[in-house]
């Protein structure tokens, strides 16, 4: 899906990857840093040695997480055709992932909130270790094991960097405006990251695709070794010290708010929406047989969603925006961007600049709904709550799978318009969640 092959097709002009880029190092060069004094840098030695340490470390460690999640994201269907499996056998691979994903990956949060976010960050480097030696040993290996793995994997890589890097700044005690520069950060790095996967597996197919079924596996394997070796001696975690019991009686507590029902709904929509996306962002530019080019577009995607990672700390510095204000324009843009590509035909370069709309907003949600929860969510309770927001997601999104490829009820513009409805009902969560936190802002730290 994403190897660039040479043809005489389409392809998007070289301007607009200059254009995203400078324009995200502009955003970050401009910033003032000046308007907030109290915020820090990854690398500000003010902060106290062991947390200025763990924070060049994890974006280290992230970095290798993410471009592992790239590399099977976006040669996997290319793996696949490699080895010859059909169409057919591919929608039911994706099937049982999601379905793993729904059961099992909704849970693991739990998981990590009651054993500690390094051990489960360990297992999500485990199960790439394993699909990358299952791949190289195999001559036909299983798709079904390996998008079981992968599932869990991406299942994990949402929720658990996120609180492990929270908790450690709050075993800091340090306040909400020091987290807000690492969660668009943390955006920032991994769409850089994918596209660096990119980058990487091209170089080592090197035009050759018989390489895909060694070079691939071996880099991933290797990237996995490195991250394990390097989480498993790199720091120490703080004890986790929550007992199931206990924990129990906080998550009851916790649902009671309205506003975490809320919330959980906007991220739900933010990543159903995401994955009709890059499920059905292909089949939609090459309507009608439109040739492309599209490994090239790819880049252009994560390039606009680095774009909106840099202007989340305008919207929350020097603009001082509210956060759920800001919000509920952006999921109204982004839903009507996808109602547009749903009901109306497009040129090829007015799909290009929608796509590219999307993925900014995206850029920007992802730290504004991360900095919603560092405000609603205690950290004890954090990725057990974002692991099962994705529930609703991972359901509604194997329904439509069903439906389109197995029953024929449903057309790729349906799914798509699907997604735009959830993003409209979340900016009118995002606007009732604004109206319940002029009163409600309470902290669930101290509680």
């Amino acid at each position: 899906m994403a190897v660039v092959i040479d043809a005489d097709v389409w392809e998007p002009n070289p301007a607009l990857y200059i254009f995203l880029f400078a324009s995200s190092l502009l955003s970050i060069l401009c910033f003032p840093v000046n308007s907030n004094p109290r915020a820090s840098n990854v690398l500000d030695h003010s902060l106290s040695p062991s947390l200025s340490r763990f924070r060049r470390n994890f974006i280290f460690l992230f970095s290798i997480s993410s471009v592992m999640e790239g590399l099977w994201a976006v040669f996997g269907e290319y793996e696949l055709t490699h080895y010859g499996v059909s169409k057919d056998q591919m929608v039911l691979s994706l099937c049982i992932g999601c379905v793993a994903a729904l059961f099992v990956g909704s849970f693991l949060g739990i998981l990590s909130d009651l054993i500690g976010q390094k051990k489960v960050c360990l297992l999500f480097f485990m199960l790439h270790l394993f699909v990358a030696i299952w791949k190289r040993v195999n001559a036909n290996p299983s798709v079904w094991i390996a998008s079981i793995c992968l599932s869990l994997a991406s299942s994990i890589f949402f929720f658990n960097f996120e609180t492990w890097m929270v908790v450690e700044h709050e075993q800091q005690g340090l306040r909400q405006d020091v987290l807000n520069e690492m969660f668009w950060l943390m955006s920032l790095v991994e769409s850089a990251s994918f596209i660096g996967s990119q980058v990487l597996g091209n170089w080592l197919i090197a035009g050759n695709a018989e390489s895909i079924t060694h070079s691939l596996p071996v880099a991933a394997a290797i990237l996995a070794i490195v991250a394990l070796i390097f989480a498993s001696r790199g720091w120490k975690e703080f004890p986790q010290t929550a007992e199931y019991k206990n924990y129990q009686i906080k998550f009851h507590t916790l649902f009671a708010d309205r506003r975490i029902w809320l919330l959980s709904w906007v991220q739900a929509c933010v990543h159903f929406s995401s994955s009709v996306f890059w499920i059905l962002w292909a089949p939609t530019m090459v309507a009608d047989g439109r040739e492309i080019l599209l490994g090239l577009l790819y880049p252009c995607f994560l390039g606009a969603r680095m774009l909106g990672s840099t202007a989340f700390p305008w919207f929350n510095g020097p603009l001082s925006l509210r956060t759920e204000e800001y919000l509920v324009y952006i999921f109204i843009l982004m839903g009507s961007v996808l109602s547009i590509v749903a009901f109306d035909y497009q040129e090829i370069e007015a799909l290009l600049i929608l796509f590219c709309i999307f993925h900014a907003c995206v850029g920007l949600v992802l730290p504004s709904l991360a900095r919603l929860r560092t405000m609603f969510v205690p950290n004890e309770l954090r990725a057990g709550m974002m692991s099962l927001s994705l529930f609703p997601s991972h359901a509604a999104f194997l329904f439509f799978l069903v439906q389109r490829s197995y029953c024929h009820n449903l057309e790729n513009s349906t799914i798509i318009a699907a997604g735009a409805l959830g993003l409209f009902t979340a900016a009118g969560c995002m606007h009732m969640l604004k109206r319940l936190g002029k009163q409600l802002h309470q902290d669930w730290h101290k509680s």
